[in-house]
């Protein structure tokens, strides 16, 4: 866990542009740093599209430490929390009121980009529009139970109902086991309207619910690692197309898949692991800073002082470029109709 400040709604990060980073200004080509110039003395508002100590929140609040440095202009970053409809609200600020200058920023739950595929009417923002920064990590998301749940296999969950916390619909926690529900005939019980991860898992310790149908394998390690070691949880499966290191007996939810028309369903779904935790502009900000910003990121994940905080907080880091990211989301939003159509009617199963 990152230090008492994670928790606080927003705060302020003022760590100030190194001597590498002024270097790296120094090297850039005068257009560039007539951009660069932009930033001198700026504050740069990252939104985070999650509650605060989830996540989301810790991997953004120790990416922000460091992007600072590598964003010449000597800016500092306020990150605040916007959760809500996953991370819905958020985007819907960014899209349609934030400033087009590269001063406002977003940090979003991996769900946002396929929210207008599922639920057109109520998204105000057009995801492929965004200007994708880039993403901290390629995600595996892990379903879990408590030690004391009555199902601890996904065998004994073909039969026998699991009652699982969850935040929103858009959110893995909700759109995971709902699909894997409806398309593998899993016995998920969804539990839904928590504020974060970390009331889940308080009602987990209660026994108000019995696991999380699904979340970030990197998520649960960095807000409950103890919980692992000690055997308090489970995982039962994973998503994603491959198994990750670490959950090498671990079944995924590809091969529980009996059909193409069901793998093309779960692909949808589980796509957005691809893209992880990625971070975007509003749309039509200047190119030159888009471009500026994408490679400040880059360089904040190579940087040496920013993997070891990283490692301090048990985030995994896996770079996917801002270019990269945008290609995977608009991938997605070019997914067939009638795939769309069955994904949705599962979504929509909630409550039914």
């Amino acid at each position: 866990m990152i230090p008492g400040d994670a928790m606080k709604f927003s705060s302020m990060i003022s760590v100030r542009a190194t001597a590498a980073a002024l270097a790296l200004c120094a090297a850039w080509p005068a257009g560039a740093q007539d951009e660069a110039a932009f930033f001198k003395d700026k504050q740069i508002r990252l939104l985070v599209g999650s509650a605060a100590g989830s996540g989301y929140d810790i991997n953004a609040r120790v990416l922000a430490r460091h992007l600072v440095n590598h964003i010449p202009g000597n800016p500092t970053i306020v990150v605040q929390n916007q959760p809500g409809a996953g991370s819905a609200s958020m985007a819907t600020v960014i899209y349609n009121t934030a400033p087009r200058d590269g001063t406002m920023m977003g940090a979003a739950i991996n769900g946002m980009p396929t929210l207008p595929l599922f639920s057109p009417e109520a998204s105000r923002f057009d995801p492929v529009k965004f200007n994708w920064i880039g993403s901290t990590n390629r995600d595996t998301q892990v379903s879990y139970v408590w030690k004391t749940a009555p199902v601890q296999s996904i065998e004994e969950l073909r039969t026998k109902e699991l009652v699982v916390g969850a935040t929103s619909a858009g959110t893995t926690q909700v759109d995971f086991p709902l699909v894997a529900q409806q398309i593998l005939g899993l016995k998920y019980k969804v539990v839904s309207g928590y504020k974060g991860t970390t009331n889940i898992h308080l009602a987990m310790e209660s026994g108000e619910v019995q696991g999380v149908g699904a979340n970030a394998w990197l998520s649960l390690k960095a807000l409950n690692s103890g919980w692992i070691d000690s055997k308090q949880v489970k995982v039962i499966m994973q998503y994603g197309a491959k198994k990750h290191p670490d959950l090498p007996d671990v079944p995924t939810v590809f091969s529980l898949a009996k059909t193409d028309a069901d793998r093309q369903a779960l692909n949808l779904i589980v796509s957005r692991l691809e893209y992880g935790r990625p971070f975007f502009l509003p749309p039509d900000v200047p190119k030159a800073r888009v471009e500026m910003m994408r490679r400040a990121f880059e360089a904040t994940l190579r940087d040496p002082a920013y993997l070891a905080d990283a490692e301090k907080a048990q985030l995994e880091v896996s770079l996917v470029t801002g270019e990269e990211v945008a290609e995977l989301i608009r991938q997605v939003a070019a997914t067939p109709p009638e795939v769309v159509a069955r994904v949705k009617a599962a979504l929509a199963s909630a409550g039914n």
